[in-house]
């Protein structure tokens, strides 16, 4: 059987029906020119052309055959033929690397978004230069540990940061087909989460005194909104027009942080302060659907006027002000001794009780009580 340099030829009609072979000017295998094998049949009218291998490699006009006999028969009964081309292509689509992956995560968010830009900063400097170029399916717990033995040094949200960026990238790659799930959890370090921001009389006086003066009121309303209600930052800025339901005395949280829409009380202070902005906004910015738009209208992203106001209120630096006051929220119900835990995560929308339970602390009449019941069963003879 001689085979043209080059070119592809029949190898046996007789016995191998669409199989093909050729020569390499280049290739040998046992002093002899080695030979390529390609198979071809007919999906829906069109002929398919397939590499099958080199005869170096193992295979042969008999291989072929059994291959080509494969498809055809898939063909004939209407199932999906797909080449070993396009089977590597799909094996390739769904194996990308972490960068890869990364960069398609970020490509669907608002990098101009202050928590984004957080995000992408974490992976960016932490996570990219180890792992970046490794696939999932490559991925061992030990790969992941290396992320937190680089990061030795820093604090442990910091680290927790990094690590749960990695989790969510690699869980949109599984979501969006890019790649495998991971066969192993990512351990996770313990974070200290029961830092709680609030403000001392003083401070809060301080901080009403600025906002009474603050020229921006559209500001202003959003700062108290935060701390009448305990709502987030981001659920501010997305509320629209639907989201107010006055009769019902009820503010719709659409997708908030929890995940699932969910609506909390409005009362009759947020109600007045709700009506104000609305007129406010129905003459600075006519036809918008935001309750606080940004600029031209659009959902806002920042307000770089709460940091100002933060300093003139002469406030703790790492007071996160949004943050601090929905815990300033809490901690006020917390120590009016008036609320159980439950009904706080209610109102803060929690998903999980353990995120309420750092304000157990400021709950001192139950504490007291639990304490002086403790102390006479002890002292009981």
């Amino acid at each position: 059987m001689a085979l043209g340099n080059g070119t592809r030829k029949r190898v046996d009609p007789h016995r191998w029906p669409g199989v093909y072979g050729y020569s390499s000017n280049t290739r040998r295998v046992d002093g002899k020119p080695d030979v390529c094998y390609y198979i071809t049949y007919k999906v829906d009218g069109r002929k398919i052309w397939e590499k099958v291998g080199w005869k170096g490699e193992g295979y042969s006009p008999q291989t072929a055959d059994e291959l080509r006999s494969e498809r055809v028969k898939k063909a004939r009964h209407g199932n999906t033929v797909k080449t070993q081309k396009e089977i590597r292509q799909e094996e390739r689509q769904r194996n990308r690397t972490v960068d890869e992956i990364a960069e398609a995560y970020f490509k669907n968010r608002d990098t101009g978004r202050q928590s984004v830009k957080i995000d992408k900063g974490r992976y960016e400097n932490h996570v990219s230069p180890i792992l970046g170029k490794l696939t999932p399916r490559k991925l061992t717990p030990l790969d992941a540990q290396k992320v937190e033995t680089q990061m030795q040094g820093l604090s442990a949200a910091s680290i927790w940061g990094a690590l749960e960026m990695l989790r969510r990238v690699i869980n949109f790659g599984v979501y969006s087909n890019l790649c495998e799930r991971l066969p192993f959890k990512i351990k996770m370090p313990k974070r200290d989460n029961e830092v709680v921001e609030y403000l001392k009389p003083k401070q809060l006086e301080c901080l009403f005194g600025v906002l009474d003066k603050w020229p921006s009121r559209d500001v202003v309303r959003m700062l108290r909104l935060a701390m009448l209600t305990g709502m987030r930052r981001g659920e501010i800025y997305k509320l629209r027009d639907e989201d107010l339901h006055f009769e019902q005395a009820l503010i719709v949280l659409q997708k908030p942080k929890g995940g699932q829409t969910v609506s909390i009380p409005m009362s009759g202070p947020v109600s007045k302060l709700f009506m104000r902005q609305l007129e406010w906004r129905d003459m600075t910015s006519p036809g918008s659907p935001y309750v606080f738009p940004g600029r031209g209208g659009a959902q806002r992203v920042n307000s770089s006027a709460v940091n100002r106001i933060k300093e003139e209120a002469k406030l703790p630096k790492n007071f996160r002000i949004f943050h601090g006051l929905r815990h300033h929220y809490a901690v006020t119900l917390a120590n009016s001794g008036e609320f159980s835990l439950d009904m706080i995560g209610e109102l803060l929308t929690h998903k999980d009780r353990d995120m309420t339970k750092r304000y157990g602390q400021f709950l001192p009449d139950t504490k007291k009580k639990a304490s002086e019941r403790a102390a006479s069963l002890i002292m009981k003879r």
